[in-house]
């Protein structure tokens, strides 16, 4: 989600002083290196298009993590017609718990950037998260605005959730920045854009939600996390505020203690947003991450065989479709992915 260069400005300070370092973290105990699974046959990716604000679904060419194929005739699976009639950030969520493979849902930013301004929907914008849900991946129903902010919010962007088996509800988690109580028409200087979070268990009724991730005065938006196993966790940020996407690990669960390989510093790429990460079927250990570059061509892919160490290349993209933006990718089985061919051929 891209924000003004002259907002960013007012935001000068850097996300190194406030970000932790890594500790010589030792995951000799955790055996966090994912395995490949052979019940997964291919990938569904979810995104938006340039400035086109719905939902559109691309699927593998057979289990290749690097060559995706528009579905539906390329057009838009999802069309919003609640709140601003426009999503962007889409993701989609795996069920967990009792509805693990068997729903899912989409969620994403209330926002259509065409009907507005980027300072007006930082200090007017949606304060609410755009939901569908699916039992096949295929019919998507239930299309809701749920309010998740209170009134001194500006706006909500980039929803993602994951299921969180400690709590045994969906983490939530989305980036805001706050105004004053006494400043009911948000003119006036607002606070860092922070990460914050609450709990659901079905996107209709939400817990009072909290800071998760406040580093101001750098803003901070764009969280997206990769499972490593046992209750170990990657996460992957923008600083709005230089721009730049880093990476953080936490090998006890997701409100543990976070640290940055390489230092306060280190960081993935320069003049990215949008992070989305996910494992390879066929390798284990092997992930990919993609990253929007937002003034270019959108989604490129960088891959690593050693995500604890924060370490990623530039992967093949020769293959890979041109301006993809924000989203995500859910591996599928064989199942999902002759269902998805066969409704969007």
């Amino acid at each position: 989600m891209k924000i003004s260069n002259s907002l960013l400005a007012a935001l000068c300070a850097s996300l190194a002083t406030a970000a932790p370092t890594l500790q010589a973290l030792d995951f000799s105990e955790h055996g966090i290196e994912k395995r490949a699974d052979p019940s997964l046959v291919g990938y569904l990716g979810a995104f938006f298009l340039g400035d086109e604000p719905s939902v559109y679904f691309y699927r593998s060419n057979g289990n290749d993590p690097l060559s995706l194929t528009a579905l539906n005739g390329g057009q838009a699976v999802i069309v919003p017609t609640e709140g601003t009639g426009g999503v962007r950030d889409p993701t989609i969520v795996a069920g967990g718990g009792s509805e693990a493979g068997k729903k899912w849902y989409v969620i994403g930013t209330d926002l259509d950037i065409g009907k507005t301004t980027w300072d007006a929907a930082q200090r007017t914008g949606s304060r609410g998260i755009l939901v569908w849900e699916s039992t096949d991946l295929v019919t998507w129903t239930g299309e809701r605005l749920v309010v998740v902010e209170d009134e001194t919010a500006g706006m909500v962007w980039a929803p993602e959730a994951l299921w969180d088996e400690e709590k045994g509800q969906y983490l939530v988690h989305w980036s805001s920045k706050f105004y004053a109580a006494s400043d009911s028409g948000h003119t006036g200087s607002p606070s860092a854009i922070k990460i914050r979070s609450a709990y659901t268990s079905d996107f209709k009724t939400f817990t009072s939600p909290s800071d998760y991730v406040d580093y101001s005065p750098s803003s901070v938006i764009d969280l997206t996390f990769l499972p490593l196993g046992n209750n170990a966790y990657a996460r992957f940020i923008k600083n709005e505020t230089a721009t730049n996407v880093f990476t953080e690990i936490s090998t006890d669960g997701l409100f543990g203690t976070w640290t940055r390989p390489g230092g306060a510093s280190a960081i993935i790429e320069q003049g990215v947003e949008g992070p989305a990460a996910y494992w390879d079927n066929q390798v284990d250990g092997k992930a990919y991450l993609l990253l929007d570059f937002f003034g270019g061509s959108g989604y490129a892919p960088y891959q690593s065989t050693d995500v604890e160490s924060g370490s990623w290349s530039a992967a093949d993209k020769s293959k890979w479709p041109a301006d993809l933006r924000h989203g995500s990718v859910l591996p599928i089985d064989q199942a999902r992915y002759d269902a998805l061919g066969s409704a969007f051929a």
